[in-house]
């Protein structure tokens, strides 16, 4: 009897001893590896926790796959981990391994961020990209292609920029097509993709407007190539976003009555830098942009409009306006007149002689 008591303590010890090595082997297997550089690794999308435990173990990061399976199994751990790539280094604890993962900590890529502000040319575009490190003969050669987004990968959609009525008159084509915005661009980026992505960024932000818009330009007897152009006189012409409305209303009416526009603006467009004023003989300078001597509107835009002002040359604000001149006392603001007269009391009152 003693003898078979004897033979079972025996059996327990043994047991006992057995689960304690293969609990110690466990733990010794989820201790990380020593400390190294970080090591860069990806995890396409749909991996699962099993595969991801063999990417670890693979690089270094873990010393056992199967341990670090049976781990996430009995934590119930490892369905929220996320794909991409990451950047770790033997030494990095179990728990931050899975917290990482968890939380998608992957590695940030390398952007360029360029900024293009509402009513900038297609010149100051050009400069804008020029600065982040893009070729200037690569990006010019986009934006003076008057087919560069004609041909689009399936997938795309039609572009607004793809449609842009051919013309020898534009100093850029793609002028006003380019949607002011703050862009974070891969590194690798071409040239020609970065302004595509500008381009299409135009369509994604007329998807915003009210239902229905595109009937605004038939009743207002203009194509989208004529609005948008309305849209960038708007843009450069208007600081106080109110006005936007009331100063496409005029821009229309004058264009009912076949007023020259007599915006300065596209004036001021045929020069690389904007003068601090112009000059009568500024006036006459022979360009089919000079809405002094030409009437109706210019080619095409002469800048990027951003979406109030689109918004504005789809919705002008109704009224009797013709003339509008600036306040001149730092508001930005305008003064309207619905007759010459009224426009010359404006423009002394303007100047402090009112």
């Amino acid at each position: 009897m003693w003898k078979w008591i004897k033979g079972l303590l025996l059996l327990v010890v043994v047991a006992v001893g057995a689960a304690s090595a293969a609990g110690y082997y466990a733990m010794e297997q989820l201790k990380p590896p020593a400390a190294s550089e970080e090591i860069v690794f990806t995890i396409p999308a749909g991996t699962s926790s099993a595969e991801i435990a063999n990417i670890l173990e693979e690089h270094g990061l873990i010393r056992s796959a199967l341990i670090f399976s049976m781990y996430l199994k009995y934590k119930n751990l490892g369905t929220g981990f996320q794909a991409g790539t990451y950047a770790m280094a033997p030494g990095t604890s179990i728990q931050d391994i899975i917290a990482r993962l968890n939380a998608g900590d992957t590695v940030k890529e390398e952007t360029i961020r360029v900024t293009i502000p509402e009513g900038f040319t297609a010149r100051q575009v050009v400069g804008a990209l020029v600065k982040a490190g893009f070729s200037e003969e690569a990006v010019l050669e986009v934006v003076s292609d008057p087919y560069a987004f004609k041909v689009v990968s399936s997938g795309d959609g039609a572009m607004r920029a793809a449609a842009i009525p051919p013309s020898d008159l534009y100093r850029f084509p793609l002028e006003g097509y380019l949607f002011p915005e703050t862009y974070e661009f891969p590194k690798d980026i071409t040239a020609f993709e970065a302004l595509r992505r500008m381009a299409a960024e135009l369509d994604r932000k007329l998807a915003t407007l009210p239902e229905g818009w595109e009937g605004q330009l038939e009743e207002n007897g203009v194509t989208f190539h004529e609005m948008m152009t309305i849209a960038s006189l708007v843009e450069r012409e208007v600081v106080v976003d109110a006005e936007r409305p009331l100063v496409a209303g005029v821009i229309y009416n004058r264009l009912a009555k076949d007023m020259p526009l007599q915006i300065d603006a596209t004036v001021q467009y045929l020069f690389d830098e904007q003068k601090e004023r112009l000059f009568e003989k500024d006036l006459q300078i022979e360009s089919p942009y000079n809405t002094y001597l030409n009437a109706g509107l210019p080619p095409g835009p002469i800048a990027s409009p951003g979406l109030a002002s689109i918004h504005a040359a789809l919705y002008p604000e109704p009224s009797e306006y013709l003339f509008y001149v600036t306040k001149k006392d730092g508001t930005g603001e305008h003064y309207f007149g619905k007759t010459y007269e009224e426009h010359l009391r404006n423009i002394k009152k303007s100047n402090g002689n009112g």
